[in-house]
């Protein structure tokens, strides 16, 4: 699966460049991805603008995925949904579990929002 990396100072964005996600694309990015929960950074902006069409098995094992970051204590924000992936999802009612934003920016603000209410949290304990 072809993807772009970029490496920010509190997150990793990535980028399929794919039109279609299959459900072994999916697979391919959940190997991946996981290991971005042992390292210092471990939050995840997952950038779909380039992804038109998704299948339900995909959408599936994305939203698993987003639970498996946030289990993990790490962020896992998903942004630029095309209408189509967003309608599908929708319609499989997975859409409502996910964490999705608009654009990139309201994605960097909630790994950051998230990452203050971690250690707001932590502080408590």
């Amino acid at each position: 699966m072809n993807v772009k990396i970029d490496t920010k100072e509190k997150f990793t964005v990535i980028t399929p460049i794919e039109a279609n996600l299959s459900a072994i694309m999916t697979d391919e990015l959940t190997k991946m991805l996981l290991p971005y929960q042992q390292k210092d950074i471990p939050h995840i902006v997952l950038n779909m603008d380039a992804v038109h069409q998704v299948d339900e098995i995909a959408g599936e094992n994305i939203a698993n995925l987003q639970q498996n970051f946030y289990e993990h204590d790490a962020s896992f924000v998903i942004c630029c949904l095309q209408p189509g992936v967003e309608a599908m999802l929708d319609k499989i009612e997975f859409l409502e579990v996910m964490n999705v934003t608009p654009t990139e920016s309201e994605a960097w603000d909630i790994v950051q929002m998230e990452q203050i209410e971690r250690e707001l949290f932590d502080d408590e304990e």
